[in-house]
C-alpha cells in the first residue's frame, strides 16, 4: 500500500503583517551622508521570487543603500549582489528571450542577473517593445529624455533620440520623463512635468508623444504619468495625466487610430507637482482586467473599447499612499510605497528614509477610503457657442454639485448632458444659465448618477465648470 506524501520540512510563512504592511519587507536606505530617498519604484514577480527595485531621488549621488532586492520562495528578502543605488523605475518582460528587464538588469530564467553598465546612472523609468526589432531590441527610457536601443542578448546599448530636443521640453534636472508603452505601431511616452507656471497658465511643459518609427508627434501638453495596456487584447493605450481643472485619462483605440480625452475626478491636490505625483501606475493585477491609480484614487478599468468607446471604468477608493508600483505575486495584491523621505535634507524631521511593502486581496482596496474628489472639463477656458466639454466620469460617487461661472456683463448659458450607458450617446438633463457675477450651482437629486457627464456652452465665454463629489 502506498503511503501518503508527507513533508519535514517546515512550510514557509510570510512574516507577520500589520494591516498587510510587512515590516521584515521594509525598503530601508543608508543613514547618509547623504540620507537618501527610498521609494519601491517597480516590483515583479519572476520564477517563483519577487523582485523589488527601489530608488534614491537622484541619480547615485544623492544617497546609497538602494538597488535590487529579492524576496525568495521562502519568503526572506535579500539584497541581492547586484545591486546598484540609482534611480529606476522600470520593469518588463521579454518574451523571446525569457529575461526579465528590471532598471538597469536582465535576469534569465535561473536568476542569473546581468546589468548593463551603460545605465546605471540613467534615471531609468521605462522599457517597451522595439517597433521593427522586438526579438533582439527593446526600448530603454530614462527620466531626463534619453531613448535608448538595448539589444537584450549582447546588452549593447545605443542611444536614438533626446526627447527634450524631439518634444521641446525643459532640459536636464527640469523634465521628468515617466513610462513609454508599444503598441499598434507606435511607442508612446509620458513626461509630467507641472508646476506653478502650469497652474497659472503660463506654460504647459508636460507631454504625451508618439513616435510611429519615423517622426514623433506630440498628442497633448500636459503632465502625463502613466501609461498600460494589455496589448493585442483590448487593443487599446491608456495615459493618464492631469491639468488644473482636473485628472486625466486619455484612451487610444487601434480600431479608429483616434485618441481621446476623458476627464476624472482628483481626489487630492497633493498630486499636483512633478516630483508629489512620482509614480502612478496602470498594471494588469487580476485576470485580463486593469487596475488604475490616478491622482489619489483607485479604479477599476477594462481594456476593452466596444463602439470605441471605454467601458467599465469606476472608482473604487481614495488613499494617502504614494504608490511606486503594485503587482499581483503568489495571489496577493503587493504594493510598494514611497514614504518617509529626507527630501534632499529639507525634512528635517525624517532621520531613515524608508518605505513599506503592503500585501493583501484585491478586494481590500474597497476598504480604504470612500471615492469622493473634485474637477471637471474647464477651468476659465475660452469655449465656443456649440462647444461640448471632454466627458467627465459621474458614476461611482454620491452627493454630486456642479459649480458654473463665466466671464463677461451678460449672462452665460450651458446646457448639461450626460451618457448614462456609457456608449457615447449623450442625453440632455437640463439648461442652466448663469445669474449676477456669472456664477450658478446646481445640485443633482440624491441618487442621481450617470456614466459620464459634460457640458456644452450656448453661447462664446470663458467658462469655468468644475463638478464636486462628496
Amino acid at each position: 500500500m502506498s503511503q501518503p506524501l508527507t513533508s519535514t520540512s517546515p512550510v514557509p510563512q510570510l512574516p507577520q503583517s500589520v494591516s498587510g504592511v510587512v515590516p521584515a519587507y521594509a525598503q530601508i536606505a543608508d543613514f547618509g551622508p547623504p540620507r537618501s530617498e527610498i521609494g519601491v519604484g517597480c516590483m515583479m514577480p519572476w520564477n517563483g521570487r519577487l523582485y523589488i527595485l527601489n530608488y534614491s531621488s537622484h541619480r547615485r549621488h544623492t544617497g546609497t543603500g538602494t538597488g535590487l532586492r529579492v524576496i525568495h520562495e521562502d519568503f526572506v528578502m535579500h539584497r541581492h549582489p547586484a545591486a546598484v543605488d540609482g534611480t529606476y523605475a522600470n520593469r518588463y518582460v521579454h518574451a523571446p528571450s525569457s529575461q526579465l528587464i528590471i532598471g538597469p538588469h536582465v535576469v534569465d530564467t535561473q536568476h542569473h542577473v546581468r546589468t548593463v553598465e551603460g545605465l546605471i546612472d540613467i534615471r531609468v523609468c521605462g522599457t517597451s517593445t522595439h517597433l521593427t526589432d522586438p526579438e533582439n531590441l527593446v526600448y530603454v527610457l530614462g527620466m531626463e529624455g534619453e531613448l535608448f536601443e538595448l539589444n537584450v542578448h549582447t546588452l549593447a546599448l545605443k542611444q536614438i533620440f533626446q526627447l527634450t530636443k524631439e518634444l521641446d521640453t525643459p532640459g536636464e534636472h527640469s523634465c521628468h520623463f515617466k513610462d513609454c508603452y508599444t503598441h499598434a505601431g507606435r511607442l508612446v511616452v509620458v513626461e509630467n512635468n507641472y508646476d506653478e507656471e502650469d497652474f497659472l497658465g503660463r506654460g504647459r511643459k508636460g507631454r504625451l508623444a508618439e513616435y510611429d518609427g519615423t517622426k514623433w508627434t506630440i498628442i497633448e501638453r500636459t503632465a502625463f504619468i502613466g501609461l498600460g495596456g494589455l496589448g493585442h487584447f483590448g487593443s487599446t493605450i491608456f495615459a493618464n495625466g492631469w491639468d488644473r481643472a482636473s485628472a486625466i485619462l486619455k484612451v487610444y483605440t487601434a480600431a479608429d487610430k483616434t485618441w481621446r480625452s476623458y476627464r476624472l475626478p482628483k481626489a487630492s491636490h497633493c498630486w499636483d507637482h512633478k516630483w508629489q505625483t512620482e509614480w502612478p501606475r496602470i498594471r494588469s493585477v487580476e485576470h485580463e482586467r486593469l487596475l488604475l491609480d490616478h491622482h489619489g484614487m483607485f479604479y477599476e478599468l477594462s481594456p476593452w473599447a466596444y463602439g470605441n468607446r471605454i467601458f467599465g471604468l469606476r472608482p473604487i477608493s481614495t488613499h494617502l499612499w504614494v504608490h511606486g508600483d503594485f503587482c499581483t505575486w503568489k495571489g496577493m495584491l503587493v504594493i510598494g510605497a514611497d514614504n518617509a523621505s529626507a527630501d534632499g535634507g529639507g525634512n528635517v524631521l525624517c532621520a531613515e528614509p524608508q518605505s513599506a511593502v503592503w500585501m493583501g486581496r484585491t478586494e481590500d482596496l474597497w476598504k480604504l477610503g470612500k471615492p469622493t474628489g473634485w474637477g471637471g472639463p474647464w477651468w476659465e477656458e475660452p469655449v465656443q457657442k456649440g462647444q461640448a466639454s471632454d466627458p467627465y466620469l459621474m458614476t461611482g460617487f454620491d452627493k454630486k454639485c456642479l459649480h458654473l461661472h463665466s466671464d463677461g456683463s451678460s449672462a452665460a448659458c450651458f446646457r448639461v448632458e450626460i451618457d448614462f450607458q456609457g456608449d457615447g450617446h449623450w442625453m440632455p438633463y437640463t439648461t442652466i444659465t448663469t445669474g449676477d457675477g456669472g456664477y450658478v450651482y446646481h445640485a443633482f437629486p440624491e441618487g442621481f448618477s450617470a456614466h459620464w457627464v459634460r457640458v456644452v456652452a450656448l453661447s462664446e465665454t470663458r467658462a469655468t465648470a468644475q463638478f464636486h463629489y462628496t
